[in-house]
């Protein structure tokens, strides 16, 4: 009888640690859309905040992006949307360089016990010179960990329990 309780205590914790382990800190990876396709780079820069910088192709021109994006979650850490700014450049065949500034939503996936990240985004593009004023592109878009978040034990929660501040306080 004790040693199922002592099982189900320690399965209870080993089953804490992937859900407090969920986050990133960089990501890499491919993205898909309809007339394009690329490689993406996130990298977390403040607890919510990542900078992502696209490199794609399309038929006729070369761009590179970089985006500022805000993270929210939805269902616990490993769903989330997000939205960010940024800006582009790059290439258009016969007519040159363009430039110009885009924003993004879309939501973002991490697979359970996997470090792959699995997102779909809208990206609306507002060029400044290019031949059209704006596109309305999305993607799709698999990134694999690499460089993980440092995850917490779960023996950290219990130590909170008993210290609110997580740490112990000395007495005098």
């Amino acid at each position: 009888m004790k040693r199922t309780v002592l099982l189900v205590c320690v399965l209870a914790l080993l089953a804490l640690a992937p859900a407090l382990a969920q986050r990133y800190r960089t990501a890499a990876g491919a993205r898909v859309g309809k007339n394009e396709v690329g490689l993406t780079i996130q990298q977390k820069i403040f607890e919510r905040t990542t900078l992502e910088g696209l490199a794609t192709a399309a038929p006729r021109e070369v761009l590179a992006t970089v985006l500022a994006e805000q993270h929210f979650n939805i269902l616990g850490k490993r769903l989330n949307y997000y939205m960010g700014a940024g800006a582009h450049g790059g290439k258009l065949k016969d007519y040159g360089a363009v430039y110009g500034f885009d924003v993004i939503a879309g939501l973002e996936y991490k697979i359970n016990g996997l470090p792959f990240l699995l997102s779909a985004d809208l990206k609306p593009a507002f060029h400044l010179r290019h031949e059209e004023w704006f596109n309305l592109g999305s993607a799709f878009s698999i990134r694999y960990v690499i460089v993980k978040e440092p995850t917490e034990s779960p023996l950290d929660f219990i130590k909170g329990i008993f210290s609110p501040s997580g740490k112990s306080k000395k007495r005098d």
